[in-house]
């Protein structure tokens, strides 16, 4: 894999966590040249048989023929084995019917190599945008992607699909479901072009519990509405993005097949939690971060008005350059609300940094210091808390500040 000559002053100080094996999945990971040399840049995923896949995607209008491909087939409930195939350097996004001819061609190779049907192979593709794929050079390691399938290799596979990423992102829970044990571990990349509609984000979650594809994609779409779409780095939408959710079934249980099932509460708590855990740490990861910024919005119409406040907040290039130079200034905080076009009054406004309370009742609060805002402005993560002072309407939502590191990143971007 490659070396990682800078990480994240954010990134997991435990470093990427212990997955444990999920039963019924196999990965690989190597070196196909897709853009550059000496770097892990393509992973392959094998699911057994049975394996019931539920996904989300970008909602760009632009998006990539890979996403194009994969919404056409995941809603196929078929039988038989299933492959996951995803490469970096590349993000096979606005080339032409050259595209398709790519991902037809990958799928194609994948299927035969491994003997499944071709509409149970899912690919992905992330990097620059605008340029053919060299899609030999992934077809060309499919056989030797199959002879390293190992079911110990998902680290392997967090490696090659990053981009920028500085550090591979993981989580995993285990949960009892009367008396089974039940396993969820996944990865996903992504540290510029996030702010996703459903960043350049692509995420893989894989569980050995035995449930419907149509409860799993419920669940999914549930969670992904207070995850992976409540994270910004810079409020642009990825032509690329894709969340994958696989189930083995290979847990000794009842199959879920009803999203009644009381089970499903259980599921989703702990499919949540490495949802979010993975999307904070994308947030962790943006491009140029020193600071992670939390925002939480409360007392907002609705939840659709919050979560557009709260994003407004965030997407900020004044509120991110603001904490990136540790500057407390919370008028930039009131300028976001105003211009999300949700509703808010000035009088029933209240902000605060962390638990400073800065603004209240239209006006800085009595008890507000510089001195202490400046202060709490020096954490490596903080807390921006907004209340409308309207109804019960709340939403949160993670980013990171705005620094020179971000242009550098994107300014160097293809060269």
């Amino acid at each position: 894999m490659a070396k990682i000559e800078h990480v994240s002053p954010l990134a997991p100080k435990e470093g990427f966590p212990d997955l444990p094996v999920i039963d019924g999945v196999r990965f690989a990971a190597l070196e196909a040249g897709v853009r550059y040399s000496g770097r892990t840049d393509v992973m392959l995923a094998e699911l057994c048989e049975g394996s019931a896949i539920a996904g989300v995607f970008t909602r760009s209008s632009t998006r990539s023929a890979a996403v194009l491909d994969c919404q056409e087939k995941i809603t196929q409930d078929l039988p038989g084995k299933a492959a996951i195939l995803v490469n970096s350097g590349n993000s096979n996004a606005f080339t032409g019917k050259s595209g398709f001819d790519s991902v037809a061609k990958i799928t194609q190779a994948v299927a035969d190599e491994l003997e499944i049907d071709v509409n149970r192979v899912f690919t992905a593709s992330t990097g620059v945008i605008g340029e053919p794929i060299k899609w030999e050079r992934i077809t060309a390691k499919v056989p030797d992607l199959k002879a390293a399938l190992a079911p110990d290799a998902m680290e392997m596979a967090a490696h090659a699909i990053m981009t920028t990423d500085t550090f591979p992102k993981g989580s995993t829970r285990t949960i009892d479901l009367d008396g089974t044990t039940i396993k969820i571990a996944g990865f996903a990349k992504g540290s510029g072009m996030i702010a996703p509609d459903m960043a350049t984000m692509l995420c893989y979650i894989f569980t050995d519990a035995a449930i419907s594809r149509d409860v799993l994609q419920h669940c999914l779409w549930l969670d992904n509405a207070k995850t992976f779409n409540c994270v910004t780095v810079d409020g642009d939408t990825s032509t690329s993005d894709t969340v994958l959710v696989a189930a083995t079934g290979k847990a000794d249980m009842a199959p879920i097949t009803d999203f009644a099932d009381p089970r499903v509460r259980p599921f989703r708590e702990a499919l949540h939690a490495v949802m979010k855990d993975l999307a904070i740490q994308i947030a962790r990861d943006g491009e140029g971060a020193t600071k992670l910024i939390e925002v939480q919005v409360t007392g907002a119409n609705a939840d659709g008005p919050a979560h557009r406040v709260a994003m407004a907040i965030a997407n900020s290039p004044l509120v991110k350059t603001a904490v990136a130079g540790e500057d407390p200034n919370w008028g930039r905080v009131v300028m976001a609300v105003g211009k999300s076009g949700e509703r808010a009054e000035r009088d029933r406004l209240t902000i605060w940094f962390g638990d400073i309370l800065v603004a209240e009742n239209g006006w800085v609060a009595p008890s507000y210091t510089e001195e202490a805002g400046a202060a709490y402005m020096k954490n490596d993560e903080i807390v921006i808390r907004v209340d409308l002072g309207l109804d019960n309407g709340t939403a949160t939502v993670w980013s990171c500040d705005l620094t020179h590191g971000y242009i550098a990143i994107n300014a160097d971007y293809r060269s």
